[in-house]
């Protein structure tokens, strides 16, 4: 390993907070990772950690050497970005972030697409739910749903997705469709739920034009979206859900949108986020594979829903 190698392995050191952490990422023992940095000083000739058993922090000269190695990945990476928008054909290596069910979804079928028309290049997914950092972890393409609040971040809207409310028939024969927001309140819902997101109040405009939210009765919360339509299937519990969460349940009678007189407010968009305006090739190239099978006009996921451009105040040809 060399000079800008260390230097590289000391900004991942502070942004992912530990060895140990840093190891795991880059399936090395964490040994080898404390010798590297020893390695940085002797060569540097300067200490730049402070280590305990519980925590690290960097001393004057780790910060200065922090924000050396923040100017070398970003002159790297420009550089690789810049060399291969020369290339005719797309090459190297392309790293992509997507929440779980989108990329199992969506993402692995433009994987698919894209390694048969550019198999020079090499592609490496990772499916967390997780706020990946995208310029820290080296993606050159991250998916997200909602706007990116990351000032450093290029955004590119892929597609919407709008909510439902969704209850099965065996639901409906049990407990009656609501007729009213006070009586949708008092079923048993399921709820999706990750480390910041609850989807348990859910935003509608009233009858005085006011946006207001109904709170779901939460019975469940699971942080797997297959999950909470498998278990709104089951009868038990009704469910929010976004069109993107649904196969052909709706479709085939297996779910049935309830409340659709409601003016659901817009619940989000998928965004595609990126580090620089410039999009390298290999990006480009992938990331139009992806809105083609996506559908940016109409998503692919609200032609499996019939009738559903006329749902929760939702009006449009």
């Amino acid at each position: 390993m060399d000079l800008a190698s260390r230097l590289l392995l000391l900004l991942e050191v502070s942004e992912l907070g530990s060895f140990a952490k840093v190891a795991e990422y880059r399936n090395v023992n964490r040994s080898a990772i404390s010798k590297q940095i020893t390695k940085l000083e002797e060569e540097l000739e300067v200490h730049l950690l402070n280590r305990s058993t519980r925590a690290i922090s960097f001393t004057a000269a780790g910060v200065e050497m922090l924000n050396q190695a923040k100017q070398l990945r970003t002159v790297l990476s420009n550089s690789k970005r810049l060399a291969q928008n020369y290339h005719t054909e797309p090459r190297g290596e392309l790293k992509i972030a997507s929440p779980t069910l989108f990329g199992r979804q969506y993402v692995q079928q433009a994987v698919t697409i894209y390694q048969e028309k550019y198999p020079d290049v090499t592609i490496e997914l990772l499916l967390e739910d997780r706020l990946v950092d995208v310029i820290g972890e080296g993606f050159d393409l991250g998916i997200r749903m909602g706007e990116p609040l990351e000032s450093n971040l290029i955004a590119r809207k892929i597609a919407r997705n709008r909510l439902l409310l969704l209850a099965s028939p065996a639901y409906l024969a049990k407990f009656g469709e609501p007729e009213s927001i006070a009586e949708l309140e008092q079923l048993p819902a399921v709820v999706y739920c990750a480390p910041g997101l609850v989807i348990d109040k859910i935003k509608y405009i009233d009858e005085s034009g006011k946006q207001a939210f109904l709170h779901l009765n939460t019975a469940y919360k699971v942080n797997e979206a297959e999950l909470l339509i498998k278990t709104a299937l089951n009868g038990r519990m009704l469910t929010a859900a976004t069109a993107q969460m649904l196969g052909d349940e709706v479709k085939n009678g297996e779910l049935i949108p309830i409340m659709t007189g409601i003016e659901l407010s817009n619940y989000g968009n998928f965004f595609a986020v990126y580090p620089h305006r410039d999009l390298a090739l290999k990006t480009q190239l992938f990331l139009d594979i992806l809105t083609d099978i996506v559908g940016a006009a109409t998503p692919v996921w609200e032609s499996r829903i019939p009738g559903f451009n006329k749902m929760y105040g939702f009006d449009e040809p």
